[in-house]
């Protein structure tokens, strides 16, 4: 894998595009400044990467041993 910058008119002529952070997880990207991306669905790389990400983001078992159990007390929300 290779982060770099790249000039905007790449993303309109890319197959697949995706946001991929905590909140978003893996989503794809339908279109850049009105101009749809590949097929303007979810690519193999997407659906790849959707499926291969963090079990606590899917709300799976952690078959890889990424996370960590913390065994604390969660305090009830406050108003």
């Amino acid at each position: 894998m290779k982060e770099s910058v790249i000039p905007r008119e790449m993303l309109y002529i890319a197959d697949e595009v995706f946001f991929v952070g905590t909140a978003v997880e893996v989503t794809p990207i339908r279109s850049v400044d009105h101009i749809q991306v590949g097929k303007g669905v979810a690519g193999p790389i997407t659906r790849s990467s959707r499926k291969n990400s963090s079990p606590s983001q899917r709300h799976q078992a952690d078959r890889h041993s990424w996370l960590t159990s913390v065994n604390a007390p969660v305090a009830a929300a406050r108003r």
